[in-house]
């Protein structure tokens, strides 16, 4: 496959999951609740999470912004399901560097669409909305303990 048809590939996967984002939404009851907000360009996400144990057995969020964070919040609730909060943190560090455009483990875990986000590399400023939501997911793992 070419350059210019694996990014236009990928464009779709983010245009896909920005409107029809998996797991939008909030829960009842008791969650794991993070809220973060980008004010460089306005971005805000809540994340919540059920947890069993020290497994991730649920996620979703709401929030309002640009394509890619909202993208990105759709991709990480997906990808962290059935994750332990270690797991869930490593493939965060991994998301992390993908977006710095550091070298990362391609083979710790199956990114799948996450992958389609690895262009925003070249966009400095759209890294931290890409980044938003795994911020969040992050931190609320680290303050759960």
């Amino acid at each position: 496959m070419s350059f210019n048809n694996l990014d236009t590939l990928y464009r779709q996967v983010i245009m896909d999951h920005y409107k029809n984002p998996r797991n939008r939404g909030e829960f009842d009851g008791d969650t794991l609740t993070v809220n973060m907000n980008n004010p460089t360009c306005g971005d805000r996400i809540q994340i919540q999470m059920k947890l069993e144990g020290d497994r991730i057995s649920e996620a979703k969020f709401v929030g309002e912004g640009c394509s890619i964070s909202l993208a990105s919040a759709s991709m990480m609730t997906q990808a962290v399901k059935g994750l332990t909060a270690e797991e869930a943190i490593g493939m965060s560090e991994i998301f992390s560097n993908m977006m710095l455009g550091k070298e990362y483990d391609e083979d710790r875990f199956d990114l799948g669409d996450i992958e389609a986000l690895q262009g925003v590399s070249k966009f400095p400023a759209r890294i931290k909305c890409a980044t938003l939501a795994w911020k969040a997911m992050e931190k609320g793992l680290n303050e759960k303990e």
